[in-house]
């Protein structure tokens, strides 16, 4: 019985390991957008928080005032990053949930 039993949790486990790809596959394909300046600079990132697109509104480009525009980019990358890592978190947290397994995600 106890064979029987490590089997078992053998094959949980690799359907969990087998899940956990596939959402870690979803999340390279899903896509969050951080903005600053009211809209004016939006970045986007993949789940795997890979920088896709930014978006510059031609009127917050002013060549006399570069530090402003660096400023927003900054933010608005930032913004996108900390949501695609919400969104890890959400996503690759329902397999760790009551374990306590410490920098998995």
């Amino acid at each position: 019985m106890r064979g029987g039993n490590m089997q078992n949790m053998m094959k949980q486990m690799q359907k969990m390991q087998k899940k956990m790809a596939e959402a870690q596959e979803e999340l390279g394909e899903k896509r969050v957008e951080g903005t600053a300046g009211g809209g004016m600079v939006t970045v986007i990132v993949t789940g795997h928080k890979e920088i896709v697109d930014v978006v510059i509104k031609p009127e917050v480009v002013d060549p006399d005032d570069i530090d402003m525009l660096q400023d927003l980019v900054l933010a608005a990358t930032n913004d996108a990053l900390k949501k695609a890592e919400e969104m890890t978190n959400q996503t690759m947290g329902q397999f760790t949930k009551g374990m306590n397994l410490p920098g998995m995600f």
